[in-house]
């Protein structure tokens, strides 16, 4: 990447870590926005007070457009606009910044994609890796750019990964050691058009995977059950509605996991400190992924039996009035009582709140789990 030229559309979180990327590895930066009526002073405050980056608002050139030698697009910019046909159409290479930090880094990738449940997943296995590695980076849509976290890898860390249908539009090489894709249903279809557009760009995941990866699917997917049949990579099955002949499964009040040889079970769901049947499928998931990496499965299994971790996912709806944040806020609260209420007074109390992190609600339920915690 030493002297190339590369344009960076966008100039929010994930274009500003693109640009400090690139500058890092001695490239030449453009950051580009097509709205000419941001101020460039204020962009130029997000970067760093030595970067040499030239900030271009409004149309592009023809003269620019034919100097470039790469794209790095936002997530955020749709790909049908003017602009990126322009770009297309000069034939530069475009690609995404989940592409660019992939091509950077190094170590083994753990990638999660989905409608739903995508950073809970991320999450905990998160936690559960970074329990049994020294290396761990847990980044993505989950609010830690992959890019800023890249070069600080190694051949020894692991990369887990959560990814949206946006960031896999523009992958070219990516190719995570493991995959899932844990449900698919009507989404973002302002973006991607048709239902069958974004099942397509949710599959991408597994592209540039080969037998020797895995891909960990819900066998309770109508859409991801048949997509099991062609995906290029291993396939593995999670269920919490029945026995599956291979793969992890909820039998009543436990998490298994039935391999070739033996079914094992993983912990009770009593046990755990995760309340709900989708966050079982996460755990599902999660036992999946570690047993893909060739790991010892009583190390997931103590994990997440020993832990002293209460998880509260937080996910209400970005469209959600005031009113409707008030009864969340209200029933999170609850939660947080009663688990406070279990413990002794000089007990130290882990609890992983996750927010849905882009939704403009969440300042709302600050004041709240604040008064709690105070």
């Amino acid at each position: 990447m030493t002297e190339k030229k590369v344009l960076v559309f966008g100039t929010g979180i994930s274009g500003i870590g693109a640009a400090k990327l690139l500058e890092k590895v001695q490239a030449e930066v453009i950051l580009y926005d097509g709205n000419e009526k941001l101020c460039k002073e204020e962009i130029r405050k997000k970067l760093p007070k030595d970067s040499k980056c030239e900030i271009v608002l409004g149309a592009l050139s023809k003269e620019l457009l034919e100097s470039l030698d790469l794209v790095v697009m936002s997530p955020g910019v749709p790909l049908d606009i003017p602009t990126v046909e322009q770009i297309k159409a000069a034939g530069i290479p475009v690609w995404g910044e989940i592409e660019l930090a992939y091509q950077m880094s190094a170590g083994t990738v753990l990638a999660i994609t989905g409608t739903n449940g995508k950073t809970t997943t991320t999450a905990l296995l998160g936690e559960i890796m970074k329990a049994y590695a020294d290396s761990v980076f847990v980044v993505g849509n989950i609010g830690n750019p992959y890019t800023d976290a890249a070069l600080s890898m190694t051949e020894d860390s692991y990369t887990v990964a959560e990814i949206s249908s946006f960031q896999l539009e523009t992958i070219d090489t990516f190719a995570p050691k493991v995959s899932a894709i844990l449900n698919i249903t009507e989404d973002h279809l302002n973006r991607h058009h048709t239902m069958e557009e974004y099942i397509r760009v949710k599959e991408l995941i597994t592209a540039n995977q080969t037998k020797e990866d895995y891909c960990i699917l819900n066998y309770e997917d109508e859409v991801l059950r048949a997509f099991g049949e062609r995906c290029p990579a291993k396939t593995v099955f999670f269920s919490s509605e029945r026995k599956l002949e291979k793969g992890a499964f909820l039998d009543g009040d436990a998490i298994c996991l039935k391999t070739d040889t033996e079914t094992l079970e993983i912990v009770k769901t009593g046990e755990l400190k995760i309340l709900g049947k989708h966050n079982y499928e996460n755990e599902n998931y999660c036992a999946q992924s570690v047993i893909c990496k060739d790991q010892v499965v009583s190390y997931c299994t103590d994990f997440l039996r020993d832990r002293d971790l209460y998880l509260l996912d937080y996910y209400p709806s970005g469209s959600m009035d005031y009113a409707g944040m008030r009864n969340h806020n209200r029933i999170v609260h609850f939660a947080l009582s009663a688990i406070l209420h279990t413990q002794e007074p000089e007990e130290n109390l882990n609890i992983l709140l996750l927010f849905q992190l882009f939704s403009n609600s969440n300042q709302l339920f600050v004041p709240f789990f604040t008064e709690l915690t105070d």
